[in-house]
């Protein structure tokens, strides 16, 4: 396994209730994990994620929900329609479902169809599946 350059590890309140959402419902795979220190290394793709349930060490003031407040994540999928699938199957809530966004990089826009959701500690999660490029008008 390659590890990309940057890999943000997110402190949660119960290591087991973020896998189950993560794995279980949003399709990460555990890439490896060390229980003992309630920590999980996980991907999706070729996303990256590392969950470790917060003992204070990383903490630089109180964690409260949601947290994560002011960052989203985008995480490539080619599975929109799948992972809100799973999710409403799992009765999770939807921050913004599915949309069709074009941004402006140089003189393209680059499209995703993208949902947003946030994770059991409300960190917020932007799945966005590739539309292509097309010309600024």
């Amino acid at each position: 396994m390659e590890f990309n350059k940057l890999i943000p590890e997110l402190s949660v309140s119960d290591i087991n209730q973020s896998l189950e959402f993560y794995t279980k419902v949003l399709g990460f795979k555990i890439e490896y994990q060390r229980e003992e220190e309630k920590f999980a290394f996980l991907s999706y793709n070729k996303s990256q994620l590392m969950i470790e349930e917060s003992n204070g060490k990383w903490e630089t003031g109180k964690l409260e929900y949601p947290f994560g407040r002011g960052v989203n994540f985008q995480i490539e999928t080619n599975e929109i329609d799948h992972l809100v699938e799973s999710l409403k199957k799992n009765r999770h809530p939807i921050k913004i479902m599915p949309e069709e966004n074009w941004y402006r990089k140089g003189n393209e826009l680059v499209g995703n169809k993208e949902f947003l959701v946030t994770d059991p500690d409300g960190y917020l999660l932007r799945f966005a599946q590739d539309l292509g490029r097309r010309a600024v008008k």
